[in-house]
């Protein structure tokens, strides 16, 4: 519904347009308020979604810590090369990205919890962090090792034809 305010004293009321005069008011333009169409909300798509992050959570809290911890490096070799495709300008799926994060973000919230559970207080939990960030041995991410492995076989399957 579309309702329009002018400084006459004239009322006016459809299904689409309503104007209205303010009765004690200097206001001597048109204001034009437009409701908020989304009254009919889809309960039944976020029931979905939220059934598959309960999921999705209860596949990460079954990991141990240390499969989390190597699927979160994983996960951020993974953003790593999204970024080197979109800054050289090759084509991929831009929702990765926010997929990708808020799997990491979940991982690194279940790892959270279990440290609570434990009684690692916040400030030895950010040292054990920063400890484990510097431990961690850089290796490609697993695209970029599957795409050197389809390379290696390409370049295996023609030396034998050259052979």
């Amino acid at each position: 519904m579309l309702s329009l305010t002018v400084p006459t004293a004239t009322t006016f009321a459809s299904k689409s347009l309503s104007i209205i005069t303010p009765k004690s008011s200097s206001f001597s333009g048109i204001r034009i308020c437009i409701p908020n169409l989304r009254t009919q909300s889809s309960s039944s798509s976020s029931v979905v979604m939220m059934a598959k992050r309960e999921e999705e959570l209860k596949g990460i809290r079954a990991k141990t810590s240390e499969e989390i911890n190597e699927e979160i490096i994983d996960l951020k070799g993974e953003l790593l090369m999204l970024r080197l495709q979109k800054s050289a300008r090759e084509e991929f799926k831009n929702s990765e990205f926010g997929r990708m994060r808020k799997r990491v973000a979940r991982m690194l919230t279940v790892r959270r919890e279990r440290e609570l559970e434990e009684g690692i207080k916040k400030r030895l939990s950010r040292k054990l962090d920063r400890q484990w960030k510097k431990s961690i041995v850089v290796r490609p991410p697993p695209s970029l090792r599957k795409m050197q492995e389809e390379e290696k076989a390409a370049a295996a399957a023609e030396a034998e034809k050259t052979a």
